[in-house]
């Protein structure tokens, strides 16, 4: 079996207020691009995760990462020995360890049929794993577990992520938070709720990683209809009329930087 983790991204996210359970409360739309982590399982003696790629060794304990909690979290038979190739950064704001958890409850479907309370059993393991199960446009509330569907009006759109190299945990973002409710998304489809909206943690990302202003300024240049921060930061997004516009931008961006083409689902 051999399943793409498709990196996730927030067209908006406005934090609306702290609960008395010391989370958010959230609105956010959540969008995913064609590509990202893949993850490969085949039939073993026993459950075991193996990680590669360009950034495995940011996982220092994989036995204790979220796919092998997935896993532990699904009836799928006899063992996975599975194989995780890390293609995006950790701790970006991308979704990727979400985005690998949902690949894992797409395998257990897709070979063993998904238990009943399975939206509760992927809550569990992090705000955004019900979302990435589907991995379509869609939008969250509560703590981003609430899911409700919309109308993609992007699909196919062309999408660049950038990423400074620069590790950013959701912690500290969330901590910095100023408290002010500037407001609920508004808008009658996908791009206009987009373009309407905003990223209430991008400010304070901003005063943890200066570079994130370094990213969103020569994002700005390169002719997309919108640029922002995603999720936590420190990665951001361009959207483009135009594929070209898109691949002229990636030649663009200093060699240091992480990016990454594709387009939306």
């Amino acid at each position: 079996m051999k399943e793409t983790a498709y990196a996730k991204i927030n067209l908006a996210l406005h934090v609306r207020r702290r609960r008395e359970d010391g989370y958010h409360e959230l609105e956010t739309l959540f969008a995913f691009v064609d590509a990202g982590d893949v993850l490969s399982a085949s039939s073993a003696q026993a459950d075991s995760l193996r990680v590669v790629g360009e950034f495995g060794g940011a996982l220092d304990d994989p036995f204790g990462n979220i796919v092998a909690k997935a896993l532990q979290s699904l009836p799928h038979g006899p063992g996975w020995a599975v194989t995780l190739e890390k293609n995006l950064p950790v701790a970006a704001g991308l979704g990727g360890g979400s985005a690998d958890a949902g690949a894992i409850f797409r395998m257990v479907r897709d070979s063993h049929g998904l238990p009943e309370d399975w939206h509760a059993r992927a809550a569990k393991l992090g705000a955004d794993v019900p979302a990435c199960v589907e991995s379509v446009a869609c939008i969250g509330r509560g703590t981003g577990t609430e899911l409700e569907p919309i109308a993609n009006d992007l699909a196919g759109t062309p999408v660049l992520l950038v990423n400074p190299r620069i590790p950013l945990a959701t912690g500290p973002v969330f901590k910095a938070w100023d408290g002010v409710d500037r407001g609920p998304m508004e808008g009658d489809n996908l791009r206009e709720m987009a373009l309407a909206g905003r990223n209430d943690l991008e400010a304070p990302a901003l005063t943890l990683v200066s570079e994130i202003g370094d990213v969103l300024r020569a994002l700005e240049q390169t002719g997309a209809w919108l640029t922002r921060m995603s999720g936590s930061g420190a990665t951001c997004f361009a959207l483009y009329d135009r594929p070209e516009l898109r691949d002229a931008a990636k030649v663009a961006m200093p060699a240091g930087w992480w990016t990454l083409a594709g387009a939306l689902r």
